[in-house]
């Protein structure tokens, strides 16, 4: 398998990263059109925010956490050479349940889907570094 397939989910995570960023700003703009201040934004306090800015900001803040561990699980398995179709496909299966976080999280906001996207994910992240894991202890020593 070539190595580098397992960089092609990072790259779309990143995208929804710009993606997520790209909503935030949109947000900002629409909340200082409705009259919040913009000097609010030079130190971030002095204005209650409309919920739909903190609700885009908390979801920008998450793309920070969780898929922190994302990248260094990729990073991981391409630098030690261990990436695999199964790693491959965890990988996107994450950047898909993550996908439909951030479209439940900033559309919608049911609360029960989010929890079980969130949960999905967190169980395919796991499950991606459980699989790096024992392919790097039976993995041959050089």
């Amino acid at each position: 398998m070539r190595q580098t397939l397992i960089l092609y989910p990072a790259f779309a995570m990143a995208l929804l990263t710009f993606i997520a960023a790209a909503w935030l700003l949109r947000c900002r703009i629409r909340a200082v059109r409705e009259g919040l201040t913009p000097t609010y934004f030079r130190l971030n306090h002095g204005a209650k925010l409309p919920d739909y800015v903190v609700q885009a900001t908390q979801h920008y803040d998450n793309l920070f956490e969780m898929p922190l561990l994302f990248y260094v699980v990729v990073t991981l398995s391409y630098v030690t050479q261990l990436a695999d179709w199964a790693l491959v496909a965890l990988a996107w299966a994450y950047v898909g349940a993550r996908s439909a976080h951030t479209g439940i999280h900033l559309r919608s906001n049911k609360l029960r889907w989010r929890m079980w996207t969130f949960l999905s994910s967190y169980a395919l992240l796991v499950l991606m570094w459980g699989w790096l894991f024992i392919r790097l202890m039976t993995a041959a020593n050089p």
